[in-house]
């Protein structure tokens, strides 16, 4: 495996992904949105109606939620008024699978551009020839959407800690944040997600013609985060530290599988043969 081959690829789609606007906007856009502003208006919103606050806490189906919580994420809770275990549920547990969705939009979208941008810009034929076996060409795709994807969410993170001890601070009287459940959540699933979501792409973008047609049959995978979201809202999956730890293990396993099995099954001659007709 020659890791210079695979490093020049990578850094080639990269400086090609930067000059995409398709590419670039929605990862300027997104962190934006989910990082800073609707965060912020949460924290105001909930600041600013106690007895709401108070009504949602003591509602049944919530007293049924917090009956089920592990006990990990009930002490985060202990001693907090209504107002602040509201900003805590809302930003500290309900919105954490929502840093899940985002590094899977970041790989997709770059991923997308792997071979079907390629392919659209009549630039992949050249691609092909290049005297690099198989395995080091889709290797190198897959980096060079995995490792922003990765560095951006972790980047978000840091920004988000920021935002809620900054914003939250008057509500909170102290810095908060991060969550017990974060670490695990941060460091091992979003980076498990971002890869997921990388080689499925990379390996569709080989299949289909046009950038937004590879994006777009990647964007199912998302389905999966958002059944974590239902889940963690309804009280059926708390993303404690152990289920993070649990559920990134096993799409690991899944990643390692996809892979092994996307490398086994790319056929340059048959991208050859399609960029020709």
């Amino acid at each position: 495996m020659n890791w210079k081959s695979i490093l020049t690829i990578a850094r080639k789609d990269l400086k090609e992904a930067t000059q995409n606007k398709s590419v670039w906007l929605p990862m300027l856009v997104i962190p934006i949105m989910f990082v800073v502003l609707l965060p912020v208006v949460m924290i105001l919103v909930v600041g600013s109606a106690g007895s709401a606050s108070q009504s949602m806490l003591s509602d049944p189906d919530m007293a049924t939620f917090f009956a089920r919580m592990p006990e990990v994420m009930k002490e985060s809770l202990a001693g907090l008024n209504a107002i602040q275990s509201g900003t805590v549920m809302m930003l500290g547990y309900f919105f954490a699978p929502f840093f899940l969705i985002m590094p899977l939009m970041y790989s997709t979208v770059i991923a997308a551009e792997s071979f079907a941008g390629e392919r659209e810009r009549k630039t992949v034929e050249a691609l092909l020839y290049t005297p690099v076996k198989d395995a080091e060409l889709f290797i190198g795709k897959v980096l060079a959407s995995f490792i922003p994807a990765v560095l951006i969410t972790l980047g978000s993170f840091l920004v988000y800690i920021i935002v809620l001890n900054t914003f939250g601070y008057r509500i909170m009287g102290r810095v908060w944040f991060p969550l017990p459940n974060w670490y695990a959540l941060i460091l091992w699933v979003s980076p498990a997600i971002s890869l997921l979501g990388t080689a499925f792409t990379v390996l569709i973008s080989t299949k289909v013609q046009t950038f937004m047609g590879a994006y777009q049959s990647s964007a199912s995978l998302v389905v999966l985060v958002l059944g974590l979201l239902a889940g963690q809202a309804t009280g059926v999956l708390y993303l404690s530290p152990l289920v993070s730890l649990l559920l990134g293990a096993g799409i690991w396993l899944v990643d390692v599988i996809l892979v092994y099995f996307a490398v086994k099954s790319f056929n340059r001659a048959k991208l050859i043969a399609s960029a020709g007709s």
